[in-house]
């Protein structure tokens, strides 16, 4: 088999997804953190469509990737429109692209109902473009788009579709699940099928309607294509598009087609979260491999038996993809769990020491209250080590206050102030802000800054508040979660308490807190 390459096409396909809207200097961010990584080809956008895809390949003319290929997208010529004069192929060469990937209808049902045209036009028009094209000196991959539905819909068609790309001599056939709903074993029929006519290299394309996207993907390659396109994190319309964070390492370590290096693998959970903070878009903790979850382990059984020997609960070693392992901490969680955790925090506990009792009786305790620390480990390390006699005070509260005002036709306006004592100096600033938890974010970092210069380059990234017991009312318990980020890493921290505010205050503290001892 041919050396498996990869196509991203986060910067247009992914670009679809509700939700995200890059801007230029993103779509420029990314591509170059993919060039780094290695990626095969990196699809910038659709030249004829928008005047920022357009920079965007200006751009990179003047500064191009070092290790990516980039590719220009668009569509075959138009209907009854000479290839010369087609708008849409104009602009695939005034990107300045060595490769362009054009996409063509394989489904007789949208040539005749989207297109309005014959069969026998659309054929010319795929071999027209791709010849066109090719005549250029540049590289072309074919889209044969809806190619499955076509496929088994009217096989000699859709067949046709591609030997006709074959023809005018395209360099790749990507065979496309545009709709994302077929199955496994209808993939591979149709890729031996289309296998057995081309003499070039195929490729997948697969939307994850039916959440298949990465099995199709990979029972694809199975049966012969060796261009996988994709985007990172699975971005893209509707369910979104085909997760090369979780194809590339099944393909890599599951079924060994080694295309990157052991080191570059090592760089996949950074790469996956680098896209979800350019994207803004959260996090998902659950996604395979790369994800925060992905090797989080919470049951006692499961704790004790992976202690013991880490294959029995998980099927690879998180490290391969630059992730890591973690020991979670609840009210289900038994001696082993707080050991194992214990150690992965580089503190030492005995098992049959009484404070590793107490640890334990007291998290139950508090998780009995509200609290939830296997999604705040922060707030642990800071308990056990308030137990330990490790947990250094950097500073404490005299008073807070918070106001919030509304004047007619005037937008809220929240104002805290903050009277701490630190290092035996009283400290007593305001500050305003985008409600009462962020003016008191303020506040409380503007006390601090001129004592720890250091919160100033923390940033808070997530506020959660969730409702502990709804049937109170509005005397209910609620729970405070709270993220924040420095350059290397981040962290989350729990308030629990009648009053939001309180519980804000308490994850605001350990916050900072946290961040004060790990650089001490």
């Amino acid at each position: 088999m041919k050396k498996i390459l990869y196509y991203d096409t986060t910067l247009r396909d992914g670009m679809q997804m509700e939700g995200i809207s890059l801007s230029l200097d993103d779509k420029l961010k990314i591509a170059r953190r993919l060039d780094r990584f290695g990626i095969h080809y990196v699809e910038g956008g659709w030249p004829g469509s928008n005047p920022k895809d357009l920079n965007f390949f200006k751009a990179l003319a003047k500064s191009p990737l070092k290790q990516s290929r980039l590719v220009a997208f668009g569509s075959t010529r138009r209907a009854r429109t000479k290839v010369t004069q087609d708008d849409n192929v104009k602009g695939l060469l005034n990107a300045k692209t060595k490769a362009v990937a054009i996409f063509g209808k394989s489904w007789d049902f949208h040539v005749t109902e989207v297109f309005g045209t014959s069969l026998k036009e659309n054929l010319a028009m795929i071999h027209e473009t791709v010849h066109y094209l090719k005549s250029r000196g540049l590289e072309v991959i074919y889209d044969a788009e809806h190619f499955f539905d076509g496929y088994f819909a009217n096989p000699d068609y859709a067949l046709e579709t591609i030997k006709e790309a074959i023809r005018a001599g395209a360099d790749c056939v990507s065979l496309c699940d545009t709709n994302g709903g077929m199955t496994s074993l209808k993939v591979r029929e149709a890729v031996r099928a289309a296998r057995d006519v081309s003499a070039v290299r195929l490729g997948i394309h697969c939307h994850n309607d039916s959440g298949l996207a990465v099995a199709n993907s990979v029972a694809a390659v199975e049966e012969g294509c060796t261009l996988v396109q994709g985007t990172m994190n699975g971005y893209g319309e509707r369910c979104g598009n085909a997760d090369l964070m979780s194809i590339m390492p099944v393909l890599q370590f599951k079924l060994g087609m080694k295309s990157f290096s052991d080191e570059k693998m090592k760089e996949l959970t950074e790469l996956s979260r680098y896209a979800a903070e350019i994207c803004n878009m959260p996090f998902e903790a659950r996604q395979p491999f790369v994800g925060e979850s992905a090797f989080a382990h919470k049951a006692g059984v499961h704790v004790n038996a992976m202690i013991k020997n880490a294959k029995t609960y998980e099927h690879l070693d998180p490290a391969l993809v630059g992730n890591k392992r973690r020991f979670l901490i609840s009210e289900l969680s038994g001696k082993t769990n707080v050991l194992a955790k214990a150690k992965e925090l580089n503190l030492k506990l005995d098992k049959d020491s009484p404070l590793t009792h107490e640890i334990l009786k007291k998290v139950r305790d508090l998780e009995n209250e509200g609290y939830q620390f296997e999604a705040a480990e922060a707030s642990f390390e800071l308990l056990v080590k308030r137990m330990m006699g490790r947990r250094k005070k950097f500073f404490s509260l005299k008073e807070f206050k918070v106001v919030d005002e509304k004047a007619e036709n005037k937008q809220m306006v929240s104002e805290a102030t903050v009277k701490l004592n630190v290092n035996g100096i009283e400290e007593h600033t305001a500050a305003s802000g985008d409600g009462p938890v962020n003016a008191l974010d303020n506040a409380l970092r503007k006390a601090l800054k001129k004592f720890y210069p250091v919160v100033e380059k923390i940033h808070l990234v997530d506020y959660k508040v969730r409702v502990i017991n709804s049937e109170a009312g509005t005397a209910a318990k609620v729970r405070v979660f709270i993220q924040f980020r420095d350059d290397k890493t981040s962290w989350q921290t729990v308030g629990v308490s009648e009053n939001i505010i309180d519980a804000s205050w308490q994850a605001l503290v350990e916050a900072i807190e946290y961040k004060l001892l790990k650089d001490k």
